[in-house]
């Protein structure tokens, strides 16, 4: 097994679980919470194979993803009262799973040739954040990319930080990618670290002094 694909497995467990976690708590039912986690885990990597042109994407030619991800949440299921016993388990899962796959997505798109960084930093921030984005949406929740949260500022700079290291060492820049983004997004959580937001009352005094 190569290190992206053991990248690939762990981030896919990551995120399932993270969508299965979330689900559970909105009190979907089993095939809610199942269809939750494989959206969670799944969908990042098929945005950014559709953007790259990389048809039919990877998640869906082969099924070890889907069944990974789909056995993930089944454990999740039943060993719910465990896992939720690990302070902020949540965050955490998202974090690790944000963090392998903007690792996975920005290496996919060097592989592939491209060497433009704005286009590897893009994949990276697609891949990382794509299948949480649906998560929030689809239980109706502002994605914590849009909100005031540190989030995909990480990813961005775990994508940065594999670029300029992949040239020198490879494997290297993956885990360096990797240990940014989980790094930054926990830190912002445990310090609450914030991006400012636009607050409407200083935007209309503004217009009324002009």
């Amino acid at each position: 097994m190569t290190l992206i694909e053991t990248f690939v497995y762990f981030g896919t467990i990551a995120f399932a679980i993270s969508g299965a976690l979330v689900a559970i708590d909105k009190k979907l039912d089993v095939f809610g919470v199942l269809l939750l986690a494989l959206t969670t885990a799944l969908a990042g990597g098929v945005i950014r194979d559709i953007m790259i042109g990389q048809i039919p994407p990877v998640n869906l030619v082969d099924p070890q993803y889907f069944l990974i991800s789909l056995l993930s949440a089944l454990i999740t299921i039943l060993f719910y009262e465990i896992i939720i016993k690990l302070n902020h388990s949540v965050i955490i899962f998202d974090a690790i799973g944000l963090g392998v796959f903007t690792a996975v997505g920005a290496n996919a798109a060097i592989m592939l040739g491209y060497s433009q960084p704005f286009l590897i930093v893009a994949m990276g921030l697609v891949t990382g954040i794509g299948g949480g984005v649906l998560r929030d949406v689809f239980t109706q929740q502002i994605p914590l990319v849009f909100r005031k949260e540190i989030y995909g500022i990480a990813s961005i700079a775990g994508s940065v930080s594999l670029y300029f290291v992949y040239e020198y060492a490879p494997n290297l820049s993956l885990y360096l990618c990797l240990f940014v983004t989980f790094s930054i997004r926990m830190l912002a959580v445990k310090m609450n670290w914030n991006v400012p937001i636009v607050r409407k009352a200083a935007v209309d005094s503004k217009r009324n002094l002009t």
